[in-house]
């Protein structure tokens, strides 16, 4: 589908490279551009004190992409980069707003440079405001800083953890929408744009449902224990044979008695007490207590079959090793073959969309550090003696 589109990375980590890789997925040619020594996020597995062979944290946000090592301290090194930013379609980057600055190839510079550019700016905090130029990555911009981590963690407990990269990948999908606007933008008017992305912003909308809801009425419910829920019904429960579900009821009352129903509590779902979900929610005690003992007494395939048959919204809660198993999952293609370096292919989580009948893979494996540098340089025109002399002064490798 991009085909076609040039993306110069600038940038290092998580967020900004993860939407280039969903790009490079989709076919467009994404040249990586590392600093010496190469992206930090290479030593994942060495910066938590464990020695490995493979980085699939690396391998996942970097597949099928060109990568090229150039010292933009130097002047050769900063001159091949903007060779490289003339011939492109999008200048992608995560580099703080003073540093760029400070190097020419801040927004403003490299517009004027090149007016067609997409130039896709992605941030902890945003560009603008005391904190533009704070490092924030995911677990402080998108988790702390948002509210999402209050929001999510139990009533009077300790707040939790962020997964690995959750908030980067939000911010790569969000990034990736609007690097494709401008893009079509620029087609009808021949322009190009900056294009603002932020962890902090993307952690506004993935919790706008709540926030909406803070704006409007000064307050958001806080996450409770599921026998302290406010709607009982939706929950979590444990079959006999040790498997959680999870639960959730439309709107309206038309589901309640259907879930009696499954359950075998007929008797139970005309009850007053819990004929509406005002009812339900003051005798929430001993409606988890039945519930919990219904779901208990069976194992998670009666339960299935018994929801699926009234076609209740549930689901069971699959472990990792579960998930990536998963037959509706590999059904619809969350997971991917990705090529390897010695010619075979691993498995690895899909991109975000799916394209049927089109090219919407993995193109290669992710690039060794510095693996396309020369050829790169060959590309922008460079002779065996210039490049030769940038990899003996640094400026390349």
């Amino acid at each position: 589908m991009l085909e076609g589109i040039r993306i110069v990375e600038y940038a290092t980590y998580i967020a900004a490279p993860g939407a280039g890789g969903i790009m490079a997925d989709w076919g467009a040619d994404v040249i990586k551009v590392e600093p010496p020594g190469g992206d930090p996020i290479r030593m994942f597995f060495a910066s938590v004190g464990v020695e490995s062979a493979i980085n699939p944290v690396f391998d996942m946000d970097n597949r099928g992409k060109r990568a090229i090592v150039l010292d933009t301290a130097q002047e050769s090194g900063r001159d091949a980069l903007l060779c490289l930013v003339d011939r492109a379609d999008v200048f992608l980057t995560n580099v703080r707003p003073g540093g760029l600055k400070r190097a020419g190839l801040d927004h403003d510079s490299l517009l004027e440079r090149c007016p067609r550019l997409v130039y896709a700016s992605v941030s902890g905090y945003g560009l603008d405001g005391p904190d533009a130029d704070r490092p924030g990555m995911d677990s402080a911009a998108f988790w702390a800083r948002s509210g999402l981590a209050s929001m999510f963690s139990p009533k009077s407990g300790e707040p939790i953890a962020l997964r690995t990269a959750f908030g980067d990948h939000v911010a790569s999908m969000a990034t990736v929408a609007g690097i494709l606007a401008a893009l079509h933008e620029r087609n009808a008017t021949g322009k190009g744009r900056l294009v603002e992305a932020s962890l902090l912003r993307a952690a506004h909308y993935a919790g706008a449902s709540d926030l909406a809801l803070q704006h409007a009425i000064g307050r958001v419910s806080s996450n409770k224990p599921r026998k302290d829920a406010p709607q009982p019904l939706i929950n979590v429960f444990k079959t006999s044979d040790g498997h959680w579900v999870s639960l959730l009821t439309r709107q309206g009352e038309k589901d309640w008695p259907k879930l009696a129903r499954t359950l075998g509590l007929d008797a139970l779902g005309a009850e007053p007490r819990f004929a509406s979900a005002k009812a339900r929610r003051e005798n929430r005690d001993a409606l988890i207590e039945a519930l919990d003992a219904a779901f208990g007494s069976q194992p998670l395939a009666e339960i299935a079959a018994a929801l699926d048959a009234e076609e209740m919204i549930w689901s069971p809660i699959l472990t990792p090793r579960e998930a990536v198993a998963d037959p509706q999952a590999l059904a619809a293609g969350c997971v991917v073959q990705t090529p390897t370096h010695d010619g075979g292919q691993m498995n690895a989580p899909a991109s975000p969309v799916r394209f049927p009948g089109g090219d919407d893979g993995p193109k290669g494996p992710s690039p060794r550090v510095g693996e396309h540098t020369r050829t790169v340089l060959t590309e922008l025109g460079y002779g065996e003696p210039e490049i030769d002399a940038m990899y003996a002064s640094g400026a390349a490798a």
